[in-house]
């Protein structure tokens, strides 16, 4: 696993990769008391949060936003699943710091996630849930920009910026979370409809399809679907395409139109006018 850590102004961003063909385990910790946001773009990563006697796990935390404090007596585990690489955002506030921030930014702070500035154990959950299209696309073009210098650091505190900003409207407009009226039988349907559309993003199963493949009906799988992840079906499957589509014009060994194909666009026009509304800029900018 790699780590990237950015100094801006008054926060750290830690950009967390990992892309292995085989299962990697990495624990990590910090050296002061800190409040983060943390945004999985991608992975399919199992983590475990250690402190004490005690252990809180995350399963399946692709597409999760979470809040936390944590101490210097908190391990974090990662478990990378192979073949199914990690990206990670990761904000970092050092809890002392908070006392600088504008009193407009404090009181955003102190009224949504108070318990994180005011923690009463060595770790603290605040605010969790799967991110919507906005976040998705926030956390996608940090890892696919290609910036160097003072352009790259402008890019960044632009997008954490917007990230910290869609988090606090999710929670100040989420005073119930739709998501734990999910049974934990569906939940699990839903997430093996994600796998299945992952696993066949060239040639999806329709909607009646994948309903018969998880055993849940059109209905409840298009709804749940949403409430979960945050995307309905087909735009949570366009948006990893074009995940993929990035992935493999970054590698080089692809042609546009090859990388549209293998992701299932046959119009190439409109492969490259969906790039460009996710990303901002052509399909060929990779490439060149």
């Amino acid at each position: 696993m790699t780590r990237d850590f950015i100094q801006i102004n008054d926060f750290i961003v830690l950009l967390e990769y990992a892309d292995s063909k085989e299962e990697n385990i990495d624990s990590c910790g910090f050296d002061e008391d800190v409040i983060a946001f943390a945004f999985y773009g991608a992975g399919n990563v199992d983590l475990k949060v250690k402190y004490g006697a005690h252990q809180k796990s995350y399963n399946n935390t692709k597409g999760l936003a979470m809040s936390f404090f944590a101490n210097e007596n908190v391990k974090f585990i990662h478990t990378v699943s192979k073949h199914k690489k990690l990206s990670c955002v990761v904000i970092l506030y050092s809890l002392k710091n908070l006392k600088e921030l504008p009193d407009s930014e404090r009181e955003v702070y102190s009224q949504y996630v108070n318990e994180l500035i005011n923690p009463n154990s060595d770790y603290v959950e605040g605010p969790t849930f799967f991110m919507d299209h906005n976040m998705q696309n926030a956390v996608d073009k940090i890892f696919a920009n290609t910036y160097e210098g003072p352009a790259r650091f402008l890019f960044l505190r632009s997008q954490v910026t917007e990230l910290l900003s869609h988090f606090f409207a999710k929670v100040s407009g989420s005073a119930k979370d739709k998501t734990k009226t999910i049974k934990n039988t569906d939940r699990e349907k839903l997430y093996e409809a994600r796998e299945i559309l992952t696993k066949n993003m060239e040639t999806p199963p329709s909607i009646a399809e994948l309903s018969r493949m998880i055993g849940l009906n059109d209905f409840k799988l298009k709804k749940s679907f949403k409430e979960l992840f945050g995307f309905p079906v087909y735009k949570y499957l366009q948006n990893e395409r074009l995940i993929k589509a990035h992935d493999l014009l970054s590698s080089k060994e692809v042609t546009i139109q090859e990388a549209a194909w293998s992701v299932g666009y046959e119009s190439l026009s409109s492969f490259s006018n969906a790039f460009i509304k996710k990303y901002g800029f052509r399909p060929s900018e990779v490439k060149s």
